[in-house]
């Protein structure tokens, strides 16, 4: 019979870690942690999938545990296992949340992801010109113009922010999508966009209603302690048109507590009427992954870190996804059953219960034990 090697075998242990450290995608650190027993004590030991997190998504720096749960119908959700320290059981653990992380925010659809609007920064017009109109498509619904509109100013350098909950606590943001309002029942139908936006990703400060405790508060300046930012994106120049404008960030974000806050950066149109500065906003549009429920976060006041929480036995948010609505639903039929059946064997192989030459359909519960991954 042929002989085969290990390659590994023939190296010192930090060569072979840092050959290993090259792979930049979840699927092959978790085939690479399958390949044997050697193979996945080193993936696991030096835990590359949460080193592949953490450079992708430097917010999970702040984890300080790690919550497995199930759902039971019975008695609801119940915590079965947690890990704060670098022991014997945490490090597979550890290994395998992240992993499982890792695949669930870099799946390949998205949706929209904005829940509600919560606060702008000023309204000209309450109700008709309220925050709420920009989470409607349409710039007109029953011969009524939709869209949010600032507080005139004889100054045109001055900001107005939009504050948004996201579906979920734990979101990837790729892009957000902004489109001015025209004014087409004015003179010359005019376009009231911003010269520049920018974008930051958070949470609440503390324990509150977003709905009533942010009424009739201002809360545009980054230095407000009603909210921990993130992330802040760098400045996006906005053209005076009336499209749906597309901002796609350098990298994918993640948002850690759920919230958007949009900065609409100096004015460029006055009103003819009051010779007023003013900026409009017709729709907004965020477009990401939630990873809900299979993931959720407790923000631990006052230190600002948080526990990840991870429910394998949640549906995942892939089987929930729509895809976006101006994409056709026939994109590469052949590519995506691939895909998917990629990432099915991937969650399987997290579980444990991948047979080779098997295939298995996404979510099934073929072992649903909260065993330890082995090989």
């Amino acid at each position: 019979m042929e002989e085969r090697l290990d390659f590994l075998d023939l190296l010192e242990p930090d060569m072979s870690r840092k050959i290993l450290m090259y792979l930049d995608d979840i699927s092959d650190i978790v085939r690479a942690s399958a390949v044997s027993r050697c193979w996945q004590h080193l993936v696991i030991e030096n835990g590359l999938s949460k080193q592949l997190c953490l450079r992708s998504f430097p917010p999970l720096s702040r984890v300080a545990s790690i919550v497995e749960v199930n759902d039971s119908e019975a008695n609801g959700r119940i915590e079965v296992a947690c890990s704060s320290s670098r022991d014997s059981k945490s490090v597979p653990r550890d290994h395998k949340v992240y992993a499982y992380f890792a695949h669930a925010a870099t799946s390949f659809l998205m949706r929209s992801c904005i829940l509600e609007a919560l606060i702008a920064s000023s309204t000209d017009n309450e109700p008709e010109e309220t925050i709420n109109n920009t989470l409607e498509p349409r710039d007109v619904v029953a011969r009524r113009a939709l869209y949010w509109s600032s507080k005139g100013q004889f100054k045109p350098d001055v900001p107005e922010t939009l504050i948004y909950r996201l579906v979920s606590n734990l979101c990837v943001v790729t892009e957000i999508d902004i489109r001015p309002f025209q004014a087409f029942f004015q003179p010359g139908s005019p376009i009231y966009s911003a010269k520049a936006v920018r974008f930051r990703f958070g949470h609440l400060n503390r324990v509150m209603n977003p709905r009533s405790d942010l009424t009739g508060e201002s809360h545009w300046g980054s230095g407000n302690d009603t909210f921990i930012w993130t992330y802040t994106s760098p400045e996006f120049p906005m053209a005076q048109e009336n499209y749906l404008q597309k901002f796609i960030l350098p990298e994918p974000v993640l948002c850690v507590g759920g919230i958007l806050q949009i900065e609409l950066l100096g004015r460029v149109q006055r009103q003819e009427t009051d010779a007023l500065f003013y900026i409009c906003v017709s729709h907004v549009k965020v477009i990401g992954r939630p990873l809900s429920p299979s993931f959720d976060i407790e923000i631990l006041e006052p230190s600002g870190k948080f526990l990840l929480k991870c429910n394998y036995q949640a549906k995942t948010t892939c089987n929930q996804l729509i895809m976006l609505e101006n994409e056709p639903r026939t994109i590469l039929p052949t590519y995506l059953e691939r895909r998917v059946v990629e990432l099915r064997q991937i969650v399987n192989m997290l579980r444990g219960n991948v047979v080779q030459g098997e295939y298995y359909a996404w979510g099934e519960e073929e072992d649903e034990s909260d065993e330890d991954f082995v090989a």
